[in-house]
């Protein structure tokens, strides 16, 4: 029988097809690209589950790997479209698709692509963003994917526990920062449930959490997203600082920057972490117009 043929199972991913698959097409997972499959069908349909995939839905998912999520949301979704960046996984993946669901082959596309050099995509327009993200890039891909495909108006991620706990702080949490504040920017952002290390193979030698961010609009600012983003960089490169020490090198100075968190009324001795993107980008508002002039020349 074919390793892209289903098994007994049905047509989802069991641990014994991944390492299948895996022999057949000489793959090796690697920590360098944070390779971890999924080797559990009760898994992937939880994650399709949570991300409330409907049959209107167009689906973008970053490394599906050997295709265990893929298939979980073919099951479901509209049209699927998988961003893969290892080309041996790319070639394989439509054989598995049409091998497992040929009934929904005609709804898959494939993009072999780093998916930060992403910035258009085959067939309908993306609703829904679902992935298992790799461990090291999960924040920036997140965020250039919200920022570039404006369509997506759900997303589920698993990511590191960790990482997910830094993505759902409010303000105040001593997690809270950088990836907090940007996503934020684009949407309702909650944790969405834990994962065990042993749906995976190889198992990870971390815990894995599930991510949900529902889009909404942008904080109402006359600031641009770089310009409030450049706020929110400052404030946390140096977060044991209070934002008037923080801001200094931004604004020009610690006057400079004192001037700002007065106009945007906020206490110059707190700290980023305290901040809601909509006072962050209230600050960035407020930047002294002597620096943005000299930033010109």
């Amino acid at each position: 029988m074919s390793t892209t043929e289903p098994t007994s199972d049905g047509h989802l991913l069991g641990a014994a097809d991944i390492r299948a698959l895996a022999e057949a097409f000489g793959v090796k997972p690697t920590k360098q690209r944070g390779q971890n499959f999924v080797i559990d069908g009760n898994t992937v349909r939880r994650i399709v589950r949570a991300a409330e995939v409907t049959g209107q839905d167009a689906v973008v998912e970053v490394g599906p790997g050997l295709g265990s999520l893929t298939l979980a949301l073919l099951e479901v979704a509209r049209h699927v479209t998988a961003v893969e960046i290892d080309p041996v996984l790319a070639r394989h993946l439509p054989d598995t698709v049409k091998g497992r669901m040929p009934a929904k082959a005609d709804g898959f596309d494939l993009v072999l692509s780093d998916a930060m050099d992403v910035t258009e995509l085959p067939g309908p327009a993306p609703t829904a963003l679902v992935a298992n993200l790799p461990y090291n890039v999960a924040v920036p891909v997140l965020l250039h994917m919200l920022e570039t495909f404006p369509s997506i108006e759900r997303t589920l991620v698993m990511v590191q526990s960790e990482v997910a706990d830094r993505l759902a702080a409010k303000p105040g949490n001593k997690v809270y920062g950088v990836p907090s504040v940007k996503a934020n920017w684009y949407a309702d952002v909650k944790r969405a449930g834990a994962i065990g290390r042993n749906v995976f193979w190889p198992a990870p030698n971390v815990d894995s959490g599930l991510v949900s961010l529902i889009r909404r609009d942008p904080p109402a600012t006359t600031a641009t997203r770089r310009e409030v983003f450049a706020v929110v960089d400052a404030a946390f490169a140096q977060r044991r600082k209070t934002l008037r020490a923080a801001l200094a090198g931004w604004a020009g100075s610690p006057a400079a920057a004192e001037e700002a968190l007065r106009g945007a009324g906020i206490d110059h001795t707190l700290r980023g972490e305290m901040l809601t993107v909509e006072q962050f980008a209230a600050i960035a508002e407020h930047k002294p117009k002597a620096t943005e002039a000299a930033e010109e020349h």
